[in-house]
């Protein structure tokens, strides 16, 4: 199994549709006894949540967030945790939007440590 969520920062590793979480949005991890959480903000998302199970490296979680045009979405994700070669962790996506259409798949890793000040960028709003 990967290791622990706990405290960890990730990032998608590539731009979803415009809208929507991309490179620019920063996910801040809780993990305690099987239970996930992260806040996350950034890009065109004002604020997010999302909360769920991991079992193994399976994770099955719900997200809502609120976009920079006032609209709120929320739907349904599974990933796999995955350790990279470096240490970092990699989580492999597969969601699906329940409060419109669509679904697709996305990667999301952790931010590297030795970046000056990455916490704060675009967690400013979540964490600041």
């Amino acid at each position: 199994m990967a290791r622990s969520l706990d405290g960890l920062v990730l990032s998608p590793v590539a731009d979803q549709a415009p809208g929507q979480v991309g490179t620019a949005t920063r996910f801040l991890y809780r993990e305690e006894d099987g239970v996930v959480r992260a806040e996350y903000a950034g890009g065109d998302v004002v604020r997010g949540y999302l909360v769920g199970t991991r079992e193994g490296d399976r994770l099955d979680f719900r997200y809502v967030q609120l976009k920079r045009d006032g609209a709120t979405s929320s739907g349904h994700c599974v990933s796999t945790v995955v350790g990279l070669p470096d240490g970092r962790v990699r989580l492999e996506e597969t969601w699906e939007w329940e409060s419109q259409e669509g679904s697709g798949t996305s990667v999301v890793e952790q931010v590297p440590a030795d970046i000056p000040g990455v916490v704060r960028d675009g967690l400013s709003k979540v964490i600041g």
